[in-house]
C-alpha cells in the first residue's frame, strides 16, 4: 500500500495504491511527488507509467483526515501536496503515460491533465466534484481535457464524462477494456522509449516551453480561493454532508 515503483525496461511504473478508492492522504501526495521527480531524474528512465490499483484510479484527497484533523494543517498539506504531485507529472523531465480506469475525481483529474499521454479503461469516468465538497481545485487540468463551455459545464454540474467522451475530444489515446489497461499503456511507453532520450527529454522541456496555460500559477490561483470558502466555513459543512452521504 502506498506508492510502488517497478522498472520495466526504460520504463518507470508508479503505482498509486490507497484503498479502498485510492483517496490519497497528505504523505501520499507528496511521496508520489517524490516519486515521479525521480524518476525523471534517473538517466535510465525514458517514459513514465502512472497507474493505481483498486476499483479507480484516483478519488482526490483524503476529506477524512482533513475533517479528524484540528485546524487548517491537513488542509494546507493536502492542497501544498497537490500541487506538488501535479507539478511532478508535468515537470517530469520524461513523458508521463496515464493509465486510467474506474473513477477519476479531483485530485485525479489534476494528475491526468498534467500527463503526456493518457490511456483509459471503457469504465473510466473523469469529473470534478469539487464544488459539492466545498472546495475549488483543478478546473486547470480539466481544461487541458475539454473545450472551454464543456469544463464550465462539468465543473458547475460536478457532472462526469467518459472515456470514450474523451477520446472524442482527442485528449484520451486510447480506450480499452481494462484487461487490457496496463499492456496498451506500456505498449505507447515502449514506442516512446525507444527513440533517442536525448531527443524526448528536450522535447518534453520544449513542449512545456512553449504551452500558453501555466498550469503551476493558474492551480495556484484556483487553491486560493479553497481557502476562502473554508474560512467562511462553507468548505466544512460541505465536507460534513459529504462523509454523512447527504
Amino acid at each position: 500500500m502506498g506508492i510502488l515503483t517497478k522498472r520495466d525496461g526504460h520504463i518507470e511504473v508508479v503505482t498509486v495504491d490507497f484503498p479502498p478508492v485510492n483517496a490519497l492522504p497528505v504523505r501520499g501526495w507528496f511521496d508520489l511527488a517524490d516519486a515521479l521527480t525521480q524518476a525523471g531524474r534517473d538517466p535510465d528512465v525514458h517514459v513514465v507509467v502512472l497507474r493505481a490499483e483498486g476499483r479507480g484510479f484516483n478519488a482526490g484527497v483524503d476529506i477524512k483526515e482533513i475533517q479528524r484533523t484540528d485546524g487548517y494543517d491537513a488542509l494546507v498539506g493536502a492542497n501544498r501536496g497537490c500541487y506538488a504531485a501535479f507539478g511532478a507529472v508535468y515537470d517530469c523531465e520524461v513523458p508521463v503515460v496515464a493509465a486510467v480506469q474506474g473513477f477519476c475525481l479531483g485530485g485525479g483529474i489534476g494528475l491526468v491533465g498534467n500527463a503526456d499521454v493518457i490511456v483509459a479503461s471503457e469504465d473510466a469516468t473523469f469529473g470534478v466534484p469539487e464544488v459539492e465538497r466545498g472546495a475549488l481545485g483543478a478546473a486547470t487540468h480539466l481544461a487541458r481535457l475539454v473545450p472551454q463551455h464543456l469544463m464550465r459545464t462539468l465543473y458547475f454540474t460536478a457532472r462526469k464524462i467518459t472515456a470514450a467522451e474523451l477520446h472524442a475530444h482527442g485528449s484520451v489515446y486510447r480506450v480499452v477494456p481494462r484487461a487490457d489497461l496496463d499492456e496498451a499503456a506500456l505498449d505507447i511507453a515502449r514506442d516512446i522509449a525507444k527513440k533517442d532520450p536525448r531527443v524526448i527529454r528536450a522535447a518534453k522541456e520544449a513542449l512545456n516551453g512553449i504551452d500558453t496555460q501555466q498550469v503551476h500559477r493558474s492551480y495556484r490561483f484556483e487553491q486560493g480561493f479553497t481557502f476562502e470558502l473554508n474560512l467562511l466555513g462553507a468548505s466544512d459543512e460541505a465536507r460534513e454532508e459529504f462523509l454523512n452521504g447527504r
